[in-house]
């Protein structure tokens, strides 16, 4: 059936008419073999094809030979080839998965060749074998079959080329020859990978940790055999009994970009055995048991049964505000904001289309005073108004001294952009206090409406953590915002940062520059704030540092500046959860005040999570330049773990009491080295929130 298969294709491309020759038609010779292969090189311009239904088809012809590609980049073992070809298109477009005539995958080929580097790529890429090989009886079968047949042509082949004369069809025979010849030699090659393979070892390492307080989360390395076939799967199976009977359940993991699996819905309280085994070609090979043998599903919280700290909050909050909203919408003193622009959306093109013409309100100088600014920008270019100016609006032209409480509280209205009318509106109403406060907090309010309402955009994005002084006596408060639509519009221009840098003419010295000289010359370092301010550590459980520092109207913390948002920390582990025999360990520890672990100790030295708190601990006195033996006397928090979100959480490390918030004037012996900043507390909350 085979040999009548490649004889029918055989038969079927002679009758078309020859296209012209590869530049490679030398490593292309035995795609003469199957229709599959039958690719047509020639050279096209696709600018010349008209309509969308040619197009398809030339999109089709080209993904069409890069599948014919891969196959022969794994055939001629290129691995350099074959990784190129993976990066550049999906396994979708390459049929990865889509057997050849001969029933074979690309996956199939690298591993009965024994290449490992290449069948381990096309593994990370999801390749899978070919379903046809349901047995070890069925893939030797085809094998025997596929060198059989692959004979007998090449025996065929030889008689024609002896016996025929010399002319244009023994030619084309010659090659076919060479090409059969080829592949006569492949498919041994193959024969022979599968005929001295044997099942893969046991996986060289299995290691169990507890997920939470449902889930156990297995990681496993490859066996460390390299005379084996390629391992192509794993099956992980768990049991309450050492001896796996009876078996609650397995899972096989054909997908190995990442040797890891999570078992759900298991029993808290519960311990399980795992054990792991690895499968080739040849079949399964023997199971590796964990290490700790068993686990127990569980989660700190249940040491004492307490409910995570921020269940409800957020809904508690919007109901609350909610309740106020009512209240306030039917006090009889309440008077709508005359001054307020119509409430309605504003596409984002629309408004940014007609802002900026020469009748707005956008300042071009500063007057000694209070000023907000807004910074939005795209990739290295910053929006501009129509003279060429960073929006700013001016606040208060009376205020020359910015108290924090005002800029904290300014930093809280930031949360609420959507909200601004309302508040404006419940300002109004207390407004007949004349409180100072009262009339700067309201003027920041209608500064925010100004800028809102000339823009036509209601979010001003994040407020820098400091606003911006001169000694002529302004103070401008920045916002930003990245824009990541790719729209252009008119009457507004994105200028690069470094032409507006360098096209904006000073009116100040170099030696007193004012606060919008400031801003420009630091704008490259707010906008790499702002972008760093929002990345997310990635899921984990984390040792931070804590540590303040306090002024006369504020408490500052440190935190790295490649992650304001987050104290200073290092990584613990992968696994963000703490069971609660692990918090156990640490409440221990802690009721004997007992310093923090840098030594190993005989009775801990099997406690991994000793382990790799000493590691955490030694890397993170090294960030923050502290002597590892004044570690001694700092102490692991105990009351909690910080948990943000279900996949990140943090151990905190504090100093001895007295030295957690440095007080003024008061030096710190142990500076941090560079790549640290502190900000103002309550800035931070807001960060570590956004």
């Amino acid at each position: 059936k085979m040999t009548q298969q490649m004889r029918d294709l055989q038969l079927a491309q002679a009758r078309k008419p020859p296209g012209p020759s590869s530049p490679n038609a030398a490593k292309r010779l035995y795609r003469n073999l199957s229709g599959k292969f039958r690719v047509n090189y020639t050279s096209f311009d696709e600018g010349s094809l008209v309509g969308r239904g040619e197009k398809e088809k030339l999109r089709k012809s080209y993904l069409f030979q890069s599948n014919a590609a891969l196959f022969e980049a794994v055939e001629l073992q290129d691995l350099e080839r074959v990784q190129e070809l993976l990066k550049h298109y999906s396994p979708e477009e390459l049929d990865l998965n889509t057997p050849n005539s001969e029933g074979l995958l690309p996956l199939d080929i690298a591993i009965m060749t024994n290449n490992a580097p290449i069948a381990r790529a096309l593994l990370q890429a999801g390749a899978k074998e070919s379903p046809h090989f349901v047995s070890l009886e069925s893939r030797s079968l085809h094998l025997s079959t596929l060198v059989r047949e692959a004979e007998q042509r090449v025996n065929e082949l030889t008689a024609q080329v002896v016996n025929e004369a010399p002319n244009a069809d023994c030619s084309e025979k010659e090659k076919q020859l060479k090409a059969w010849e080829w592949r006569f030699r492949l498919y041994k090659r193959m024969k022979a990978g599968f005929e001295h393979a044997r099942v893969p070892d046991a996986p060289s390492s299995v290691h169990l940790s507890v997920a939470s307080s449902s889930s156990l989360q297995v990681t496993f390395w490859e066996p460390l055999s390299v005379n084996s076939a390629v391992v192509t799967k794993y099956k992980v199976e768990w049991s309450c009994s050492p001896t796996f009977s009876p078996l609650l359940g397995e899972a096989v993991i054909d997908k190995l970009k990442d040797l890891h699996f999570t078992i759900q819905g298991l029993v808290s309280g519960t311990a399980y055995h795992v054990r792991v085994s690895a499968y080739n070609m040849k079949g399964w090979g023997p199971p590796q048991a964990s290490t700790p043998p068993f686990a127990i599903p569980s989660n700190w919280r249940e040491y004492d049964g307490r409910a995570p700290r921020r269940r409800g909050q957020a809904e508690a909050l919007d109901h609350l505000l909610g309740q106020v909203k009512t209240v306030h919408q039917h006090c009889i003193c309440h008077e709508p904001c005359k001054n307020q622009p119509q409430s309605r959306k504003h596409s984002v093109s629309k408004s940014l289309k007609h802002l900026f013409h020469p009748g707005s309100k956008f300042l071009k100088t500063l007057k000694r005073g209070l000023y907000l600014t807004a910074i939005f920008y795209k990739d290295d270019n910053i929006l501009v108004t129509h003279e060429d100016q960073i929006p700013v609006v001016e606040i208060d032209d009376t205020y020359s001294c910015l108290l924090m409480q005002d800029f904290l509280w300014f930093t809280k209205v930031s949360c609420m952009w959507d909200e601004i009318l309302w508040l404006r509106q419940c300002v109004t109403v207390s407004q007949s206090s004349c409180s100072c406060i009262l009339q700067t907090r309201f003027k920041m309010l209608l500064a925010i409406s100004q800028m809102q309402g000339l823009l036509g955009i209601q979010d001003l994005g994040q407020v820098f953590f400091e606003p911006i002084k001169d000694k002529q006596g302004n103070i401008l408060i920045v916002t930003l915002k990245e824009v990541k639509t790719n729209q252009t519009f008119e009457s507004v221009r994105w200028v690069p940062i470094c032409k507006l840098q360098t096209s904006r003419k000073s009116v100040s010295s170099p030696e007193e520059p004012t606060a919008l000289d400031t801003l420009l010359i630091s704008v490259q370092d707010k906008l790499a704030y702002h972008q760093r301010s929002s990345h997310a550590l990635s899921p984990g459980l984390y040792l931070g540092y804590l540590k303040l520092c306090s002024a006369v109207d504020q408490i500052r913390v440190l935190v790295p500046e490649r992650l304001p948002n987050i104290l200073c920390h290092v990584k613990i582990r992968s696994n963000p959860n703490i069971s609660r025999e692990e918090w156990e360990w640490l409440q221990k520890m802690a009721s004997v005040e007992e310093p923090v672990p840098t030594e190993p100790e005989a009775d801990t030295s099997q406690n991994p999570l000793f382990q790799e708190l000493q590691v955490a601990i030694k890397e993170l006195m090294s960030l923050v330049n502290i002597p590892l033996q004044e570690a001694k006397d700092f102490r692991l928090y105990s009351q909690e773990v910080l948990d943000f979100g279900d996949q990140v959480s943090f151990l905190l490390l504090l100093p001895p009491s007295d030295d957690v918030c440095t007080a003024p004037g008061q030096n710190n012996p142990y500076t941090p080295r560079s790549g640290f900043l502190t900000l103002p507390l309550q800035i931070f909350e807001l960060g570590e929130e956004r």
